[in-house]
């Protein structure tokens, strides 16, 4: 076994998206290939419904898979299919625009006003870039929950882990999407396919990423940019982890604990050209995706 290394520690960075909606984006809409198959990583957190009630109004999608993870507060959404519903806490949205769908997402406060949630872009491959459109909504309930005697707790949303296997199926990138939290004091390793790439996104809590050797903590970007920062020990809130090649990815948790997100997925590696939302995989099918936005033609049924 080989733990992973760590290749890049990064803040995630404050955005807007939508109407006017305040977020954190942790990487996307850049070069991207690190994080092939996934794309983007938002993480949409707030207690002022000022920044986000305005929502994500009527957008296209193509080429793409939306992951929509819920941990507090409520999500309607609707489509140009006609689907429409409402993720609560612990819900989960995996929607498969493939060929085109238009679509939106309007968040609400939990009765204090809090709102918080991830969206995950994952592409999908040229064969699939215009299969037919479909949802995977999963309620929090369905979603498998494993206490470790060490008081790990970790979800599995997608993908086989711990001998549980999560509820959404058929995703082209075959990922692996794990909630985990670990105890506070805690050292613990977890599995990753040496074929994937991985990342984890910390939301609660402090904790180390270890490779064989050395400690690493959180870099802001300029700091990345500089290469010749000392790195800090402790990764802590609205931390973005990038792996590098190996079959486990260890954890030591700080006195509050550590609570993230863990993504691994086989990369497509695939030209990748998007405009938005649509994810294609040269401009001239960029050009072809507009051309039918104007024309009416980008829902093909």
């Amino acid at each position: 076994m080989s733990i992973r290394p760590v290749k890049s520690i990064v803040e995630s960075k404050p955005t807007m998206e939508g109407a006017g909606v305040q977020l954190r984006r942790a990487f996307g809409f850049g070069e991207t290939a690190e994080y092939d198959p996934f794309l983007l990583l938002d993480d949409f957190r707030n207690d002022n419904p000022g920044a986000y009630l305005a929502g994500f109004p009527w957008h296209p999608h193509r080429g793409i898979e939306t992951i929509t993870y819920v941990l507090a507060g409520e999500v309607d959404h609707g489509d140009s299919l006609g689907n429409k519903g409402t993720l609560g806490a612990g819900d989960v949205q995996w929607m498969t625009a493939g060929s085109g769908i238009m679509h939106q997402e309007m968040p609400r406060g939990d009765a204090q006003g809090r709102m918080h949630g991830f969206q995950l872009w994952a592409n999908l491959p040229s064969s699939l870039k215009m299969t037919k459109p479909r949802y995977q909504d999963v309620k929090a309930a369905e979603i498998p929950e494993i206490v470790d005697d060490d008081g790990t707790r970790l979800r599995v949303i997608t993908g086989e882990f711990w001998g549980k296997r999560g509820p959404v199926d058929g995703v082209a990138a075959d990922p692996r999407y794990l909630d985990i939290f670990v105890p506070p004091g805690r050292r613990k390793t977890f599995k990753v396919e040496i074929e994937r790439h991985a990342f984890a996104y910390v939301f609660e809590g402090a904790g180390t990423f270890r490779d064989s050797s050395q400690p690493f903590g959180v870099l802001t970007e300029k700091e990345v940019a500089g290469r010749e920062v000392k790195l800090r020990e402790t990764t802590g809130n609205r931390s973005l982890v990038l792996f590098g090649t190996g079959d486990e990815v260890t954890v030591q948790a700080g006195e509050q604990g550590i609570r993230f997100l863990l993504v691994s997925g086989k990369p497509i590696e695939e030209p990748v050209a998007w405009y938005g939302p649509i994810v294609m995989n040269n401009k001239a099918e960029l050009q072809q995706a507009m051309t039918e936005l104007r024309n009416g033609t980008f829902i093909k049924g």
